[in-house]
């Protein structure tokens, strides 16, 4: 995708969606990504939903599977739709890192 082409689908957000794509450009330069955790020796070390056990690679390979949303929310009450936003955006900006954590597990 060109700059040109992201700029015309960011021009064609809602105000909302512009304060989460901002958000989310903020959070991908720093290291900081606001509701995701890595903490050694708590599920392997992996990305995860703050405060559960929630690996993001699971959510990605739900996803994958064809659970929607909706499916995962249900499936895991303990998360909201803003977890399952910024999951989302840290596989998009570590996409390298979710693959391999999927490939160790499949492995497993």
């Amino acid at each position: 995708m060109t700059l040109k082409e992201l700029e015309q689908q960011l021009l064609a957000l809602s105000p909302g969606e512009k304060v989460q794509a901002i958000h989310l450009l903020a959070q991908s330069l720093g290291s900081n990504w606001q509701g995701i955790e890595k903490t050694p020796r708590v599920c392997g070390g992996d990305a995860r939903i703050a405060k559960t056990r929630i690996p993001i690679w699971v959510l990605v390979e739900a996803r994958r599977l064809g659970y929607s949303d909706a499916d995962l929310l249900t499936s895991y009450p303990t998360i909201t739709a803003t977890d399952l936003a910024n999951a989302w955006g840290y596989a998009e900006a570590h996409a390298d890192e979710i693959e391999l954590a999927i490939e160790l597990n499949e492995v497993a």
